[in-house]
């Protein structure tokens, strides 16, 4: 990994545990692919600094939780509207 990288990817753990924001959002705010900012704070963050790899990967699992409770919730309402 180059300077560049881990310069990146650093800003944009920080980023995202500061503000609790997805990875959608600091893709936009960076103005890079989500994919690139997926792979930089679940992989690259690790070799650079643990303890941020640490709290970024609690944002995720978060995030993940949030969006699960939203699909079970649009589940319900889809299934109440369909008996009725």
């Amino acid at each position: 990994m180059n300077a560049y990288e881990e310069i990146r990817c650093k800003k944009v753990a920080v980023y995202m545990i500061l503000h609790q924001c997805t990875v959608r959002e600091a893709a936009k705010v960076f103005n890079i692919s989500k994919s690139t900012v997926y792979k930089d704070v679940t992989e690259r963050i690790s070799e650079v600094d643990t303890r941020v790899a640490t709290r970024v990967r609690e944002v995720l699992d978060r995030n993940r939780d949030e969006k699960t409770m939203r699909m079970n919730m649009a589940k319900l309402a889809n299934r109440a509207v369909a008996k009725s």
